[in-house]
């Protein structure tokens, strides 16, 4: 089959959550003798610098680059539409052009969706192919994720601004994402957790389990030459991304001094790009470093006594919990944190939700190696047999074949009975 993919950053290099999943599935789609092509936003020398490895797995590439909105236009959309935040952070004229262009050249047997954000282009797919089979493959169910944010947020005077934000945010997303569902042939969840939520949302709606998966490999014979000393706890992400920000802040306000009057010289390392302003004072604290980018967490995750998730928000499910366990290491998450993972406290890690019992797990771990290495073993044996791209990518292709077999008819509702291209109504769905 000749397959599109829609995305809002080169897959190369799969540095975060959305570009590992995106990775892994066009590989394994191309490894399955699939033709494949992608057009994406991203930088022309970004392009240069990774056109070889894309060449591995893609038929074509194209990009665009990422329309930059400002704050001003952001509170603008806030204040005089109703849409989503999601729906104009990726709603690009050229873009849509481009998407025009191709699908007017050439037919595609598939077209998948990747991410929330590039459904604003549903409405040019459905006006110049509508009779091609449309996946949404989502990352996470967003309006579960916001409103998992909405309660999560403080009530506290000064915290106002950002929960009346995501009360808006959560609202608009359900009636977005609500629409996306009723349009698309067919919805990829990435846990049992999050279809429930679109089947909820939709009832009726055609909705396939596909989850995160990782390489396991290379986690597993990862580098171990980085030391960051017998006690070190690391968590990893982007740190500009909200639920990962709220996280490093309660770990740090509610646990980690729990963990300190037990085990002094326990250290926090906070790995990943972009950290946010609001993270800035915890540098001047002890014990704690921000690292910023860096090239691979692999050598961090191997250097961790103990792998903390302190997520408090979220959908979906955690691709750096995946990494973490396949590398062996003990690890410690709330509820939130290995939502849509089928295992069990004290089996494959440990589950807390309350500043106590997280902190309690931490020091019994960091005060038994042979339980660090059982929890590590088990949950390295998890990963391995459950999240190999090996056994996620079939699951896909099953969804393929089901979609596009003669005869079966998807769950098609047309964005527009117009037969006008609409290139410039982008994000109107």
């Amino acid at each position: 089959m000749r397959i599109l993919f829609l995305t809002a950053q080169l897959p190369e290099p799969p540095h975060a959550g959305g570009t590992l999943r995106t990775n892994g599935l066009m590989r394994g789609v191309h490894s399955a003798g699939h033709e494949v092509h992608l057009l994406s936003f991203g930088e022309p020398e970004h392009l240069v610098a990774h056109q070889a490895l894309l060449n591995e797995f893609c038929a074509s590439v194209d990009i665009i680059p990422a329309p930059r909105r400002t704050i001003t236009q952001r509170l603008k959309d806030l204040l005089l539409t109703n849409l989503a935040d999601m729906q104009r952070r990726y709603d690009s004229p050229l873009y849509a052009i481009r998407l025009e262009h191709m699908l007017t050249q050439q037919e595609f047997d598939l077209i998948q969706i990747e991410s929330l954000e590039m459904a604003v282009y549903l409405p040019i797919i459905k006006c110049i192919q509508p009779e091609t089979p449309v996946i949404y493959d989502s990352f996470n169910a967003e309006f579960e994720l916001q409103h998992s944010i909405y309660q999560a947020e403080s009530s506290s005077l000064r915290r106002l601004p950002a929960r009346l934000y995501s009360l808006v945010q959560w609202r608009r997303l359900t009636r977005f994402e609500r629409q996306v569902c009723q349009t698309v042939s067919h919805i990829i969840a990435v846990s049992e957790t999050d279809a429930d939520a679109f089947r909820q949302l939709v009832p009726g709606c055609p909705v396939s389990v596909v989850p995160n998966g990782i390489y396991v490999e290379p986690y597993i014979q990862g580098d171990s030459t980085l030391d960051l000393g017998p006690c070190a706890l690391v968590f990893t992400g982007s740190m500009n991304y909200r639920p990962n920000v709220d996280a490093a802040l309660w770990f740090v306000n509610q646990i980690f001094e729990k963990v300190r009057l037990h085990i002094p010289e326990a250290r926090f390392f906070i790995v990943g790009s972009q950290p946010h302003p609001r993270l800035d004072a915890l540098r001047e604290l002890d014990n704690i470093e921000i690292t910023g980018w860096v090239p691979d967490v692999n050598p961090f995750l191997h250097a961790a006594a103990v792998y903390v998730v302190p997520l408090r928000m979220g959908s979906g499910t955690r691709l750096k919990l995946l990494q973490a366990m396949a590398a062996g290491r003990a690890v410690v998450s709330t509820s939130v944190g290995a939502r849509g993972l089928d295992v069990q406290d004290g089996v494959q890690l440990r589950l807390a939700d309350t500043a106590d019992s997280f902190a309690q797990a931490i020091i019994t771990l960091l005060q038994d190696a042979n339980q660090r290495r059982a929890l590590g073993s088990a949950g390295a044996a998890y990963v391995r047999k459950h999240y190999d791209w090996s056994v996620i990518v079939p699951r896909l292709l099953e969804v393929y074949r089901q979609i596009t077999a003669p005869g079966e008819q998807g769950h098609e509702q047309t964005a527009s009975t117009s037969q006008e291209r609409p290139a410039r109504q982008t994000g109107r769905l």
